[in-house]
């Protein structure tokens, strides 16, 4: 139990070492190897998302990809060690299907279809070679060859003229395209005409990966024909080309979705998809509150971020949010008629993120709350440090039995760190933890626990605080919290962890979003502007499986 004690400190003193600014930090971006190439498997919204913008809002995509593991504090990294199996095949092949018969459908096709055929009653093979050429560029996110564009009008007329109908030829080609392995995995490659004299084991990406990754990373969906159109012109691999593509997405509506999906992850609100409460002892909560907990801070996010360009920072001391009908009565305020703009009174204990009850009731149990998963999710998700896992051996008993001797949160786990086995993490989660008692377990706000008083004060890697406001006021002046955010965007753009040897470039990308005064769309685009961002790391290819399209598309429509 020492032991573990020891290492827990040593791994946390360790990690706080890494995020110290470096004094060989300067204006120069620093040359990186690049990130490793990836193939990763698509999230259910960046499909969702782009057969959206493809086929128009009123397509319904009924599909839900496998959960990801979660890495390096992502799930969307781990979207690159994510298989599909046989059955989940089936499922997207399904929903495949019903995309397929929507598009085709006569409430659709006009206007979906980019072409008329002479005859509805049979093939027509310019019509088809139109929309496979066009739609399945939009799919695959490059340009079909001409020998996949011929097998799949082929594949499109022959199921035309068997059963006397144009768009039921679309439709299952259309079905095959998007269960293709390139529609549902993300493949990054190199440039295979680029060599960097100085540096042999850094690449670039080829431009259609480029085009990807600034999409899937700014958008949460597939590159556009415009963003398609200058990676196949070159304007991508110029600093000005590139600049007026970014720019252009920074102020698209589309946005949106991408700043929301890398916070959903960030701040891991996947635990939502199952979080449950005791309804006998929190019976305001529902799956309702739950959804909406989780909704208000996202629009409480791009509200800050992207409609207002605040400062990051002062997400953790900011009284403006959102309201709707189920909240209300949680917050204890008026019920509102639905999503309202809300702001908490000055003298308010609802004062940043770390006040809401997505925080609040994600980070507790489900009868009671828990200033050590509180404390833990703080350090890990806000400041990305880690937190160890407690002994197997751990006793739970001064929890799980409480007595009259410890009446309070404070009082039991307070009783941890008389046990050195124990000591070392609750050091580190607790302080911080217990600033937020002042909510229980539902994020409903209290000033007592079994009618004693709650004290709320604490410590913040040295910074004192006597309450939740001064919590948040701690976490917005840490200089881990955009050093984190930075770590984790810059991770969620490229698919990896940034390795330890690459930390100038996180000091590089930190330094330039303080001086923007932590403007998220300004680190944004330093991020998808730097050279780090198309660097790729050379790796020994293995051989490759001769697997043309056409077999694969054969398998799908066999299938």
């Amino acid at each position: 139990m020492a032991r573990h004690s020891r290492t827990c400190r040593a791994g946390v003193t360790a990690l706080l070492a890494t995020f110290v600014l470096g004094a060989c930090s300067g204006a120069k971006e620093p040359e990186t190897t690049g990130s490793a190439p990836h193939l990763r498997l698509i999230t259910t919204e960046q499909y969702a998302n782009t057969l959206s913008y493809l086929f128009g809002p009123s397509i319904s995509v009924d599909v839900k990809f496998p959960p990801m593991q979660r890495t390096a504090g992502l799930l969307s990294n781990g979207a690159g060690i994510a298989g599909v199996t046989a059955s989940q095949l089936e499922q997207f092949q399904r929903a495949a299907a019903g995309v397929a018969l929507q598009v085709v459908d006569p409430a659709h096709r006009d206007y979906v279809i980019p072409c008329d055929p002479v005859d509805a009653s049979k093939s027509d093979n310019a019509c088809a070679t139109k929309f496979v050429t066009e739609t399945g560029r939009l799919l695959q996110r490059r340009a079909l060859t001409d020998e996949e564009i011929k097998f799949y009008v082929e594949q499109a007329d022959a199921v035309a003229d068997r059963l006397k109908d144009f768009y039921a030829g679309i439709g299952m080609v259309l079905e095959a395209m998007l269960i293709s392995p390139e529609m549902l995995f993300i493949v990054e490659a190199p440039d295979p005409e680029w060599k960097d004299p100085e540096n042999p084991k850094r690449q670039r990406l080829d431009a259609y990966s480029l085009a990807s990754r600034l999409s899937f990373f700014l958008w949460n969906a597939a590159p556009d024909d415009e963003i398609l159109q200058a990676a196949e012109s070159g304007e991508l691999y110029t600093k000005k080309g590139r600049a007026r593509v970014v720019d252009m997405m920074l102020e698209s509506p589309r946005l949106e979705k991408g700043v929301r999906a890398f916070f959903d992850d960030m701040f891991g609100f996947d635990e939502f998809d199952s979080l449950s409460k005791d309804s006998t002892v929190y019976p305001f909560f529902s799956g309702q509150t739950a959804a909406d907990a989780r909704e208000q801070t996202l629009r409480t996010v791009v509200d800050h971020l992207i409609t207002k360009n605040l400062d990051y920072r002062d997400l953790f001391t900011t009284r403006s949010t959102f309201m709707s009908p189920t909240l209300a009565p949680l917050y204890q305020i008026a019920t509102t008629p639905g999503w309202e703009p809300y702001e908490f009174p000055a003298d308010s204990p609802r004062q940043g993120l770390l006040t809401q009850v997505s925080f609040l009731a994600a980070h507790a149990h489900p009868g009671r709350s828990s200033p050590t998963l509180r404390g833990k999710a703080l350090r890990e998700l806000m400041l990305c440090q880690v937190v160890p896992p407690p002994p197997t051996n751990v006793s739970f008993d001064l929890i799980d039995n409480p007595n009259e001797n410890y009446p309070t949160q404070r009082d039991r786990v307070n009783a941890h760190l008389e046990n050195p086995a124990c000591a070392g993490c609750h050091k580190i989660t607790d302080p911080t933890g217990l600033a937020l008692e002042s909510f229980d377990g539902g994020g409903r706000y209290r000033v007592a626990e079994n009618g004693h008083p709650i004290d709320t004060s604490g410590d913040l890697d040295g910074t004192a605080f006597s309450d939740v406001v001064g919590l948040g006021k701690a976490m917005r002046d840490n200089p881990g919290v955009p050093r984190c955010l930075v770590n984790r965007l810059y991770s969620y753009g490229t698919g990896s962890a940034l390795p330890p040897a690459e930390r100038p470039l996180l000091e590089y990308f930190t330094e330039r979003f303080e001086k923007e005064d932590y403007k998220l769309k300004d680190l944004l685009r330093t991020i998808a502007l730097s050279d780090a961002f198309t660097a790729m790391a050379a790796v020994e290819d293995a051989a490759p499986q001769e697997t043309t399209p056409a077999d694969q598309v054969t398998a799908n429509l066999d299938h």
